[in-house]
């Protein structure tokens, strides 16, 4: 199993997950947060076609989670995966029922896992300010990907969740004290630093340093704030628990999130 990033942060997310069982290949987009336009350059330099996407999954509704999805659907007839909550959130139905293509959306739940070609998804809850958001763990049946993009405050059920994976993309999204400084409005510190926002260096490295990393091949920090937070201070904070392990840390950049790597 390989993946790659289309991009990592708040201006869009985009995370590409391949399996090959014998001749035939399996491949799903997680999140679609850039333009149709753009998510078709990304995914070509990538040497991907979009029509060849088995799916696209949703983490939840928020703009640069959603992006195109509903129109890349809608062009290149692939199916759509996501909660009911997250459905309701984007109208769904109504957004794609006009030309028939809503018989692709695909509903899931938190725990349930299901298939998609040669790739098993395991979505799990997190604490994030969406109507019924999932993260997901990855399988091919011999390596595991675990996924954690936005959340605001670590739990027992998404360390379980995280545990045992060979590769992990991990939410590292601000530094406490940049954001702090900020000039962003007190409301927005406050929503981004909350329970239900997003994950800051300290209580990602707690994620870390919680789960089972018997398997860990590499952790790769990802929706980094261009603002709150630098590589250079994500990449400390994974190194603080990583210590002496021979575990690979990366980070994902809103340009160009990462290339191919292997799970």
């Amino acid at each position: 199993m390989r993946f790659a990033s289309l991009g990592s942060g708040s201006e869009g997310n985009a995370l590409l997950v391949e399996a090959s069982e014998g001749a035939s290949t399996t491949r799903i987009l997680l999140d679609c947060g850039f333009s149709m336009r753009e998510v078709e350059r990304r995914l070509s330099a990538r040497s991907i076609d979009v029509a060849s996407l088995d799916a696209i999954v949703i983490t939840h509704e928020h703009a640069d989670h959603i992006g195109s999805a509903l129109s890349l659907t809608r062009k290149y007839q692939i199916p759509l995966i996501m909660s009911w909550g997250t459905g309701q959130a984007v109208k769904v139905h109504a957004t794609l029922k006009a030309d028939g293509d809503d018989a692709r959306v695909r509903w899931c739940r938190a725990d349930e896992r299901f298939a998609v070609g040669a790739i098993e998804l395991y979505p799990y809850t997190v604490p994030h300010d969406a109507r019924e958001p999932l993260q997901f763990v990855f399988s091919d049946g011999a390596r595991r990907l675990g996924v954690l993009t936005d959340a605001g405050c670590p739990t027992a059920h998404l360390i379980a969740a995280l545990g045992g994976c060979d590769a992990l993309v991990l939410e590292c999204n601000h530094d406490r004290n940049m954001l702090a400084n900020s000039k962003y409005p007190a409301s927005l510190k406050a929503r981004i630093g909350g329970t239900y926002g997003h994950l800051a260096n300290d209580a990602a490295a707690e994620i870390l340093g919680a789960i089972d990393r018997v398997k860990l091949q590499r952790v790769i920090c990802a929706h980094l704030s261009e603002q709150n937070n630098t590589a250079e201070l994500a990449m400390a904070a994974m190194s603080g628990v990583i210590g002496s392990e021979a575990t690979e840390i990366l980070v994902a950049t809103q340009a160009g999130g990462f290339d191919w790597l292997t799970c």
